[in-house]
């Protein structure tokens, strides 16, 4: 078990921005007709899931999906000085190659954090970036990543291991904000370090039961079981439903997430 620094949490103020809120195939989806994916709503308009983090005079953006470029063009993101990945499918690391123009204006090697299985993902899926001696590559720093917490800039990072079905996902605290997508199971060391916390984000793919993601019901327990200030959900597929709609449905403290989404966290510690 590790014990949360409460002083250091207590005056940490976090800002995060919703790169993305959708799902592997994103919102719409190609070809389909649904009244989500047909929908005029910005909101609705969902690129792969991914989110910016400001904290301890540092930034870093959990996960690069397939839309990072994108993403980062829309959010006006300009310095990036860590990105970190809570695992290894494609909807997740696909946008690895972006980090090009950071490692242009900075002149560093950008830390990457990863647990080992994802470090393997990664030098497998991006080969040219670890064995090519070759100019304009990505250029990297791994850093190791396990159940220990860990520092990027002056804000600790907590990992919360959760399960996505059989596969180990990492969800992290920083400060008063909690992140977990691609998770249909917490652990205890999770829940631990939820304790307190005051901005959740977690994953709620639609309403149907699912192998691998908490549905909108199940997120909606462990949100009220967690009790975070504000919880917002991610990771929506087509099938939840329309923005204006669900949302109307959440209870008060309880919102969807949209791509744009803006927020900070209290200065909060732990009891």
């Amino acid at each position: 078990m590790y014990e949360m620094n409460r002083a250091y949490l207590w005056f940490m103020q976090v800002e995060f921005t919703f790169l993305g809120t959708g799902t592997s195939q994103g919102v719409p989806i190609i070809g389909c007709r649904c009244e989500v994916c047909q929908s005029p709503d910005e909101r609705d308009q969902r690129l792969r899931s991914s989110l910016l983090v400001k904290a301890g005079g540092a930034t870093a953006v959990i996960d690069t999906g397939p839309d990072f470029r994108q993403q980062c063009l829309r959010a006006q993101v300009d310095a990036l000085d860590a990105v970190v990945f809570t695992h290894e499918h494609k909807d997740h690391v696909a946008g690895l190659d972006d980090i090009r123009p950071f490692n242009f204006r900075s002149r560093k090697d950008m830390p990457v954090y990863a647990t080992p299985r994802v470090q393997e993902a990664l030098r497998r899926e991006f080969k040219y970036i670890f064995e090519a001696d070759y100019p304009g590559v990505p250029r990297v720093q791994l850093m190791q990543l396990n159940d220990e917490p860990f520092a990027v800039g002056d804000a600790m990072w907590w990992p919360l291991p959760v399960m996505h079905h059989r596969l180990p996902v990492m969800g992290f605290r920083i400060g008063g904000l909690a992140y977990i997508t691609d998770a249909n199971q917490l652990s205890e060391l999770a829940l631990e370090r939820l304790n307190g916390v005051d901005v959740l984000v977690l994953n709620a793919l639609r309403r149907e039961a699912h192998l691998s993601h908490f549905t909108l019901e199940e997120a909606l327990k462990w949100a009220s079981i967690i009790g975070a200030r504000q919880t917002y959900f991610t990771h929506i597929s087509h099938q939840l439903g329309l923005h204006e709609s669900v949302n109307a449905e959440l209870p008060h403290g309880v919102a969807l997430a949209h791509d744009g989404l803006v927020g900070t966290t209290n200065e909060v510690g732990l009891d």
